[in-house]
């Protein structure tokens, strides 16, 4: 780039062999990312939610309720948690949950993470779910807002030379 005065001020005189000129579209804006085979928290960050953190905290059973509703299943399966040593709704859940999602496991992992960390576990597939929705509907709206600008943009074409009063 080289600068020449002139008589209204000074011009810029791009050297194009030097300076190799490169456009980036961005397509749409980065969000939180989502890793396929992985969870997207880990089992002990509850800081991310805290809101969720603390209902999971004072009221676990009511807690537990909700993310299994928002999860797809029963309500009041949760409360058969109580019958024996391993929890047979939190192992079933979090089983659907890694499954639906296609994150690794096993179900070892499952029950270890259903009998010794179980507020955690439930707070967890909380926030996957969330994100994982959360996701999916910000790319379900780009799509939807994508093509419904088109539409609009085609309609009022027709609407140039109208009244509207």
């Amino acid at each position: 780039m080289t600068f020449q005065p002139g008589g209204s001020g000074l011009h810029f005189i791009m050297d194009r062999e030097r300076l190799p000129l490169q456009l980036t579209v961005v397509q749409s804006q980065p969000g939180p990312a989502v890793r396929d085979g992985q969870w997207s928290t880990g089992l002990c960050e509850c800081y991310g939610d805290m809101g969720d953190c603390c209902f999971a905290l004072w009221c676990l059973p009511v807690f537990v309720c909700k993310t299994n509703r928002a999860a797809g299943g029963c309500v009041c399966l949760p409360l058969l948690d109580c019958v024996g040593c391993v929890p047979p709704a939190s192992l079933a859940m979090r089983a659907a949950v890694r499954e639906r999602y296609g994150i690794e496991g096993n179900v070892f992992s499952d029950c270890f993470y259903g009998c010794c960390c179980y507020p955690l576990s439930w707070c967890q597939m909380s926030r996957e779910i969330k994100k994982r929705t959360a996701a999916l509907a910000k790319a379900q709206s780009s799509s939807l807002s994508s093509s419904s600008s088109k539409t609009c943009r085609t309609a009022l074409l027709y609407l140039d030379d109208s009244h509207l009063i």
